[in-house]
């Protein structure tokens, strides 16, 4: 990747990623109450739904931005070896994974806040659950507490990428050539990646569901003994929970998240070529 394609990447990916997290994040606030243990209600209900909005905002810029530097780059190095869907699931995978260093912390604080867990201080704030989780207060060091739920995040982000991904790129395929093989407008374009996105978001939900209550549980627990007790005290069916706000936000979010990519990107590679002209 060259340097113009980086910087190309890197803003639009930052754009892609900001608006989406500022336009939809109280249906994923709704959500995460709705998978903790102790449901909706308990964990805040309708009160202060833009809780934890601060680690948000800080987080999706970056992380976005490492996706789409890591999937972009990926396509390139890998469309001479294997074929484009494999392509995409290789790059798509690759994106989340450089994108989780960012995302993981975030999540863990964020949701820390949304539920209404309190930090130093006795409060429950983006910043006062980071202090807490920096200063050790929880007794399982740093990087631990940081990145408690790496590996369910992991497990979540890499099936639904590679559902979200090459779903998206076929579509977007698949709609060009039946308007005689020219470019997608930004609209179709955000119709596809909200397609993509509800299929994957509905499909992944229950990973969703383990990867929330890891990271608000007030200990370390191992996946297997986790699901064990959750099947053993609510049931199969609360690996549903929060699959309608989850699917609506993740549609919706994909039509804004890959939408405004597209339009960005479009937009500055235009200009870039009219620069170079």
């Amino acid at each position: 990747m060259d340097n113009q394609t980086f910087v190309i990447s890197l803003i639009s990916g930052g754009c892609a990623g900001t608006s989406t997290d500022l336009a939809f994040f109280p249906l994923d606030t709704l959500k995460t109450r709705l998978q903790a243990k102790g449901g909706f209600f308990h964990n805040g209900g309708w009160h202060g739904i833009y809780k934890g909005l601060g680690s948000c905002v800080v987080a999706s810029a970056p992380s976005a931005s490492l996706f789409f530097i890591t999937y972009d780059s990926m396509k390139i190095y890998t469309k001479e070896y294997v074929s484009p869907a494999q392509s995409h699931m290789i790059s798509a995978s690759c994106g989340e994974m450089a994108a989780c260093m960012v995302r993981v912390p975030a999540e863990v604080i964020k949701q820390r806040t949304q539920t209404g867990i309190a930090g130093v201080n006795g409060t429950s704030s983006s910043w006062a659950n980071f202090l807490y989780l920096v200063q050790n207060k929880s007794g399982e060091g740093v990087l631990k507490g940081l990145y408690r739920g790496w590996n369910t995040t992991i497990m979540r982000e890499i099936p639904f990428t590679v559902i979200q991904f090459p779903l998206y790129e076929w579509l977007k395929m698949k709609w060009a050539s039946a308007t005689g093989g020219r470019d997608l407008s930004v609209v179709k374009g955000a119709i596809c990646g909200s397609i993509a996105g509800a299929v994957a978001a509905a499909a992944t939900t229950p990973l969703d569901v383990i990867k929330t209550r890891i990271m608000l549980n007030k200990e370390r627990v191992s996946i297997g003994q986790l699901v064990r007790t959750m099947v053993a005290e609510e049931g199969y069916s609360t690996f549903l929970k929060g699959i309608g706000p989850r699917t609506a936000w993740i549609s919706a979010g994909g039509a804004i998240f890959l939408g405004c990519y597209e339009l960005v990107h479009t937009n500055l590679t235009s200009y870039q070529r009219r620069k170079l002209a």
